[in-house]
């Protein structure tokens, strides 16, 4: 199954871990787009320079490991397109030309079902996409968790309640079944 990534869960850093890793390990194709990734990469020049340097970096591994993920788009389907936020039209544009039949986003208003599926595409949370993850593949998702808990620890120097970790990350529902 081919998966738009949207900005918005590629931007914070355990959420991202978790969804890449759950990828890697076969249970989904990610795709972006340029813009998308550009999006993150403003969102983490936010916290100055560091933050950008950081995410320069990541992109640059993401693009090196999964070379077909990221899709150009045409201008012309983005003309034809209608969401409730304009700036996200490119978003859906990136599904539609990659052939994907979801986009993960946290901004579930501004991707309406009626407006998705006339490409045949539907939008979830994370949390509901890994959760459906976890049920198809629970030593996948449970695995790509550990190794984003392990991640946090070690990065913190302290223990991390994996519920609360979870929580977040955007992912309450998630923590809930794996606590």
């Amino acid at each position: 199954m081919r998966v738009v990534l949207d900005a918005c869960v590629l931007y914070p850093s355990v959420l991202r871990e978790i969804l890449i890793d759950v990828a890697a390990r076969g249970a989904f194709t990610p795709l972006w787009s340029a813009r998308i990734l550009a999006e993150w990469q403003r969102a983490a020049a936010r916290l100055g320079t560091p933050g950008e340097a950081i995410a320069s970096g990541e992109i640059a591994a993401l693009r090196a490991r999964w070379r077909d993920a990221e899709i150009a788009t045409d201008p012309t389907i983005e003309a034809r397109l209608w969401l409730p936020d304009p700036a996200d039209v490119h978003v859906l544009a990136t599904a539609i030309a990659g052939g994907a039949a979801r986009i993960v986003t946290l901004n579930m208003r501004d991707f309406p079902q009626r407006e998705l599926a006339a490409d045949g595409i539907t939008a979830q949370s994370p949390d509901d996409f890994l959760m459906e993850c976890w049920l198809d593949l629970p030593d996948v998702v449970e695995a790509a968790v550990r190794a984003a808990h392990r991640r946090t620890e070690d990065l913190s120097g302290r223990d991390q309640n994996l519920r609360a970790l979870l929580k977040r990350a955007k992912l309450p529902r998630l923590g809930k079944a794996l606590a």
